[in-house]
């Protein structure tokens, strides 16, 4: 008999919860929670109109729902103004800037490897060690300017190869 009453008025019953409190998923959770409080109190006693007392029952969790997703909020506002007050910027990256930095990284040695032996070693050696044109070009025999060049194509060799990953 339950059964039958609730297939049949499930619909008016979930929309009537959904307008209290303004969401159909929480208000189809509510309503098979007042079916199951109602066959649950079926089972202690007789209820004479079983269609008034499913949903009375309904529209008590309904309100219940309200009060404590009140509480809630208010509870969650409070904290996050104290969290506000409080809270002191970490010097540590987030994890997600940090998985991020590693895909970057990833993609940029993937680019670097690919660079002609020479072009590579020059940015390296001017990027990571921090060497000069001149230093790098006595260290390599070759002029200031070939290592201008070499060290443009390859910054602009890995830039592409970012770009073209969307990592920039």
């Amino acid at each position: 008999m339950l059964e039958q009453l609730f297939v049949t008025h499930r619909h008016t019953l979930v929309s009537t919860i959904a307008r209290m409190v303004g969401c159909r998923h929480t208000a189809e959770d509510l309503a098979h929670e007042a079916y199951l409080r109602v066959s649950q109190a079926l089972d202690a006693r007789p209820i004479l109109n079983l269609q008034n007392f499913l949903y009375q029952t309904a529209r008590n969790l309904a309100i219940d729902y309200i009060r404590r997703e009140r509480l809630r909020r208010g509870f969650m506002n409070d904290a996050a103004e104290a969290d506000t007050l409080t809270a002191v910027p970490s010097a540590q990256p987030s994890p997600e800037t940090q998985t991020m930095d590693g895909q970057r990284l990833a993609l940029f040695d993937a680019a670097l490897s690919t660079l002609p032996v020479r072009a590579r070693r020059m940015l390296l050696l001017n990027k990571i060690q921090g060497l000069g044109y001149p230093e790098i070009a006595a260290q390599l025999g070759v002029s200031e300017s070939t290592v201008y060049n070499d060290i443009r194509f390859a910054v602009a060799h890995c830039l592409a190869a970012m770009v073209e990953k969307d990592a920039l």
